[in-house]
């Protein structure tokens, strides 16, 4: 049997009415990038492999799709990320002195589907800070990512704060110890990420730092936390005690705003593609098993590039959220009609186009009308009127 039609597995397709609630749900987000002040950047989806990879982890590198350039020879990535290319933009073609907002919207594609049921290609947005290494930076990239969850119809998210400092600072600190062999640097990234105690200890020696570390995943809370985690990190490096105050500090820039979101704090919360360096973000809800926008800061990864800047920002699936944005569609059926009805019927649909509802004229007398529209025109002594369906 012939299977032609058949996709990919994990590339998946949307038909009416998600495709137009997803473009929809696009440019609605892209209006708030523009309303905050952020500047829209369209990067190709295909660029030289050792510039899309330029700063991230071997993950990233397992997930972005190679092909060979028949023109110059060189591997092309697609590209499975898009922050790598905002800082392209920010080092070379659009080098400013001082702050710079960028945003996006665009697919990317993965090799490998990063959960089973997800999408391959999912549809990212997302906005970057260039030049400012303060917290008012981050304050603003998450105030603006809880923004854009809010405009997909979430309503009461749960915000999940960490530092990817305190991590940092404590990996080395093991490494000097002796506690951590080099090679065993990755799977302990892992191992935190998953949140595994066990494997944790497993990996590690027998000191109190060790301890420390295997204890992380365990130090999730409100902002209560923080006397914890510093009586927990007395004896870590200023370093590591350093980003704790930092992440304090943000928690607390936050807080004095208006909005309806639960805080956490999580310091083994290591997200994203091992670039980032600073405060990490992420923000999740009961009814989503995995976080619906991630983001954090990440300092100087455009020095290979040539222009080390500090920068933070944050991206979101816009496909995973358009079952929680629908919104019904007004559609208008025109009936099948000639000679001089049609033109004035035709009249009133350019009418009714031009003032935002979409009309669809029947192509022939079969061509009738059916539950999917919400309205209709009819011919009343010769004035054609929009008559409403019952909903």
């Amino acid at each position: 049997m012939r299977s032609h039609w058949r996709l990919p597995r994990g590339v998946d397709e949307l038909l009416p009415p998600n495709a137009w609630e997803l473009e929809v749900l696009r440019r609605r987000v892209i209006d708030l990038f523009v309303a905050w002040g952020f500047d829209y950047i369209d990067p190709p989806l295909i660029e030289y492999l050792d510039s899309l990879l330029i700063g991230s982890g071997s993950d990233l590198d397992l997930q972005t799709l190679k092909v060979v350039d028949q023109v110059s020879g060189r591997q092309l990535g697609v590209r499975a990320d898009m922050t790598s290319q905002a800082v392209r933009v920010d080092a070379h073609s659009r080098p400013v002195v001082g702050v710079q907002r960028l945003c996006y919207a665009g697919p990317v594609v993965y090799a490998n589907p990063q959960i089973s049921y997800a999408s391959r290609i999912p549809l990212k947005a997302g906005a970057e800070i260039f030049g400012c290494d303060g917290l008012t930076a981050d304050a603003e990239i998450i105030q603006l990512m809880l923004n854009v969850v809010v405009q997909a119809g979430i309503s009461k998210p749960v915000l999940l704060l960490g530092d990817m400092g305190v991590y940092r600072a404590l990996e080395a600190e093991l490494l000097a110890a002796g506690d951590l062999r080099p090679e065993d640097r990755e799977a302990l990234f892992q191992c935190v990420q998953r949140k595994s105690e066990a494997d944790i200890k497993a990996l590690l020696g027998q000191s109190h730092l060790s301890s420390v570390v295997a204890t992380l995943p365990n130090m999730l809370g409100d902002q209560g936390v923080f006397d914890e985690l510093k009586s927990l990190l007395a004896g870590a490096s200023s370093l590591a005690l350093g980003a704790i105050d930092r992440l304090q500090s943000l928690a607390l820039s936050l807080t004095q705003g208006e909005t309806d979101v639960a805080m956490r704090i999580d310091v083994s919360e290591l997200s994203g593609y091992g670039y980032h360096n600073g405060p990490v973000f992420a923000v999740y809800h009961p009814t989503h098993g995995q976080a619906l926008a991630q983001g954090g800061r990440y300092d100087g990864i455009g020095s290979l590039f040539g222009r080390g800047r500090a920068a933070t920002g944050f991206d979101i699936d816009l496909k995973r959220l358009i079952t929680e944005a629908v919104q019904s569609r007004t559609l208008v059926f025109a009936p099948f009609c000639e000679g001089d009805e049609k033109k004035s019927l035709m009249h009133k649909v350019a009418e009714l186009r031009n003032s935002g509802l979409a009309v669809r004229v029947a192509l022939n007398a079969a061509d009738a009308l059916d539950d999917q529209f919400t309205a209709y025109l009819t011919n009343s002594s010769g004035q054609w009127q929009l008559v409403e369906l019952p909903q």
